[in-house]
């Protein structure tokens, strides 16, 4: 993955500028400029910064496709799911399937 190309992808689905990004993630103007400029390569930690200021994770960031939020909702399910047997799973899914097509 092109850590640049990402950061101008995200920076453009976000609709902000540099500058703006540089006061919400509190990473110096200059620091960017490198990134973005002379194509440095941010260290984790400003990485981070950056994903903080932009309301990202660090996995948002790397994901190759869109990915999905957990709700509370849906950790709680997953959470119940894993102490299903199989046979549970497998009745679970054809409910839900079932539910589906009502």
């Amino acid at each position: 993955m092109d850590i640049l190309e990402r950061l101008n992808k995200v920076l453009k689905e976000a609709g902000i500028t540099r500058y703006r990004l540089s006061k919400k993630c509190d990473v110096p103007e200059e620091t960017l400029t490198g990134i973005f400029n002379r194509g440095s390569v941010p260290t984790i930690v400003t990485l981070e910064a950056i994903c903080k200021g932009l309301n990202i994770t660090l996995s948002q960031f790397f994901a190759e496709n869109d990915m999905i939020e957990l709700t509370p909702e849906l950790k709680e399910l997953y959470s119940d799911w894993r102490f299903l047997t199989p046979k549970q799973k497998e009745l679970t899914k054809q409910f839900v399937k079932e539910m589906k097509n009502k």
